[in-house]
């Protein structure tokens, strides 16, 4: 494992997202989260380092969506580039530079890479068959290509990996694959491209990866040893698409870079565009650290093609960790965004505002650092309400209010200290050494809750000395009390920075502390005697049930919406002869009464008027509707079955219902007044 203290400064990267639509929780839990309290950790403690990211805009998944609004693919990357970046912003993602890879900065770069690895002779050119829609006259790209999953036979699977199961694949592994957008059948035909030969670094990998890098995450360290194993092969470094980066050779006309040999030179070519005369620093100076932060569908692409890369073109430091995290999965479902299953970041900070923090504490306490882990409303709520609220904001809210109500809103002397003040003050002296540890191996679920833990040394603190009711006899304790108190809410104030950005401005705002300073994490002398602290606030308030019931409907709605659009009909029943329907009966009656039967859930008992005296019918439909909705309507019923008890009632008729799509049975009847009675033929 490589020493941190060897290296004068830390470049962090961030995945770079498709600008073909918002960004979720998924997202920010898995990169986004982990690399801002990373990188805003490193800047606490003095370090130089640089927050790299930027939108991914080639590539398919943004064509596809130009397509499905009918607009340009450059309107589509703008909108969501822009959207992007104001919602990073918003949420206090702290990028030094957040770029584009349609900025001419990049196309230039990437471009120039190629042409140094094609001159030098890096690349092999193969003819290969390849998937061809005629009707569409198009060779498609792996992301155009759907078929069956080989793996978990997930019926749509992409021609480069499957939702479902997570397998990374190629589209010679499909079975029966079709156009994603057209639905058309596909073809095989001949096209030319250039490879990067994989199997020719092999051994540099297996060397780099499997023996010198053995501290890596489980998860990444397995992945790149299964791929490894298997036996690298050529990959396409160039794509048959009018969308990109034109491949810049002779005769490569109606070709454009492969957006997975395109995408991570933007790390490059966006620190270019921020620092262009000192770019070269953070990428070629053996003295500066390189770390990728990325979800677990991006490793191969982080830990074996992007090295690759950089090892052929010969110039540029290689990567020294790459923290990949798992999926975080939203209310027991797969996040998904063409079924818009997920939480959206942008919506998320116009429905429930000012409270960034909260969602960045959630998300890492739930962070899927080594399995896929859930995020539901309930756990987010419980998590404000009983840890912000109830342990760290109540903590500093009793701390402050109590410094006004006994010194006028100063900080107190600290007297001598009993063995009780001594013990709180070892254990709080340690957070930074333990928070360190973990922060320092990208275990950031585990150093938020070792801060979390410095909260609660403080309200313990309170409860056991009783400052208030010593007001009455002895206020040269309460005095080091208290100084004790705000000693620790201002190291909560710097322990907290890099996880809750937003409180913590705010807490050192109410304690005037000036900036934090993560050197003097464990002080307990960072406010003095006599320092003047402001009027207290709430630093955060209880999330209401019907903020979480509100976003638990938005759920309910999008999954039935997904339902009534994926819902398949049963198949049709074996034929029958017309002289077998017309023995059916159908007829049109009025609901005169409707009631539960005693002791069936899922029984009403109908009087219909039927035309002809009227009649009772029994319908298994109570769980679908309220009797007292169905009286007055009209239905249709089938008149001439032979009547049977059902729960001693006697059902003398069939009332016709429908399925829904969600599995709601809905009573049929006509669409206009008719008589009761009225035969259906």
């Amino acid at each position: 494992m490589s020493e941190q203290k060897k290296f004068k400064r830390t470049l962090v990267t961030t995945a770079l997202p498709y600008a073909n639509g918002p960004v979720h929780i998924g997202h920010l839990a898995g990169v986004y989260v982990p690399a801002d309290i990373y990188a805003r950790y490193l800047r606490l403690k003095g370090q130089e380092v640089l927050l790299v990211g930027g939108s991914d805009e080639h590539g398919v998944p943004v064509t596809i969506r130009a397509r499905k609004e009918g607009c340009t693919v450059q309107d589509v990357v703008d909108r969501y580039h822009n959207l992007i970046k104001k919602s990073f912003e918003d949420f206090g993602i702290s990028f030094d530079v957040y770029s584009r890879t349609t900025s001419e900065t990049h196309k230039k770069h990437a471009s120039d890479f190629f042409k140094k690895l094609n001159d030098e002779g890096k690349f092999i050119e193969l003819e290969s068959e390849q998937y061809y829609d005629e009707e569409a006259k198009e060779f498609l790209t792996d992301r155009n290509i759907r078929g069956e999953c080989p793996r978990c036979h997930a019926a749509d699977a992409y021609g480069d990996q499957c939702e479902k199961c997570g397998s990374t694949l190629s589209p010679d592994e499909l079975i029966n694959p079709y156009n994603a957008v057209t639905g058309n059948k596909l073809v095989k035909r001949s096209t030319k491209h250039w490879y990067l030969p994989l199997d020719q670094y092999q051994g540099w990998l297996e060397q780099w990866i499997l023996n010198e890098h053995k501290e890596w995450r489980s998860n990444v360290y397995g992945q790149c040893k299964s791929w490894l194993d298997t036996g690298l092969k050529p990959r396409a470094v160039t794509r048959d698409l009018n969308w990109g980066i034109p491949v810049p050779v002779e005769g490569a006309e109606g070709k454009v870079l492969y957006v997975w040999f395109d995408a991570p030179i933007g790390y490059i070519s966006n620190t270019k565009e921020l620092l262009p005369d000192t770019w070269e620093t953070w990428w070629k100076d053996p003295e500066t650290r390189m770390l990728h932060f990325i979800g677990k569908d991006n490793i191969v692409f982080h830990c074996i093609v992007f090295p690759a890369m950089l090892k052929a073109h010969g110039e540029y430091n290689l990567p020294d960790n790459v923290p990949s995290n798992e999926f975080l999965n939203l209310e027991g479902d797969k996040i998904s965004t063409s079924r818009n299953w997920a939480v959206w970041l942008h919506e998320y900070l116009e429905q429930i505002p000012n409270k960034q923090d909260v969602l960045r504490y959630v998300l890492t306490a739930n962070a899927p650092e080594t399995k896929d882990n859930d995020f539901t409303w309930k756990d987010y709520q419980a998590r404000n309400n009983n840890e912000l609220v109830a342990i760290y904001g109540n903590f500093v809210n009793r701390a402050t209010v109590l410094t006004h109500k006994y010194f006028e809103g100063k900080v107190p002397e600290r007297h001598e200290l009993t063995e009780g003040d001594k013990q709180t003050l070892a254990e709080f002296a340690e957070v930074r050494k333990q928070v360190e540890a973990l922060l320092d191996v990208f275990r950031f679920r585990d150093a938020q809750k070792e801060a979390m833990n410095l909260a609660r040394i403080g309200n313990k603190y309170l409860a056991d000395n009783e400052p208030w009711k010593l007001a009455k006899t002895d206020m040269s304790r309460v005095e080091t009390i208290m100084n004790i108190c705000l000693q620790i809410a201002a190291n909560l104030a710097i322990v907290f920075e890099p996880f809750l950005p937003f409180s913590s401005a705010k807490l050192r705002k109410m304690l005037a502390m000036g900036d934090a300073d993560w050197n003097i994490l464990g002080s307990i002398d960072i406010l003095p005697a006599g320092h003047a602290i402001e009027k207290p606030e709430l630093l955060f308030d209880k999330i209401e049930d019907d903020v979480i019931e509100a976003q638990m409907k938005r759920l309910e709605d999008i999954k039935k919406a997904n339902e009534a659009e994926n819902y398949k009909p049963e198949p049709v029943a074996a034929e029958v002869d017309f002289e077998t329907f017309e023995k059916v009966d159908i007829r049109v009656g009025k609901v005169l009464d409707c009631q539960k039967v005693p002791k069936a859930d899922k029984l009403l008992q109908f009087k219909i008027d039927d035309g002809m005296g009227g009649r009772t019918i029994v319908s298994g439909i109570a769980k679908y509707y309220n009797p007292e909705e169905l009286i007055g309507k009209e239905v249709l019923f089938i008149a001439n079955f032979a009547p049977r008890k059902l729960k001693g009632v006697e059902s003398q008729g069939m009332i016709l219902s429908a399925v829904d799509a969600d599995g709601k049975l809905v009573v049929c009847g006509p669409t206009a007044t008719v008589k009761p009675g009225s035969k259906v033929s």
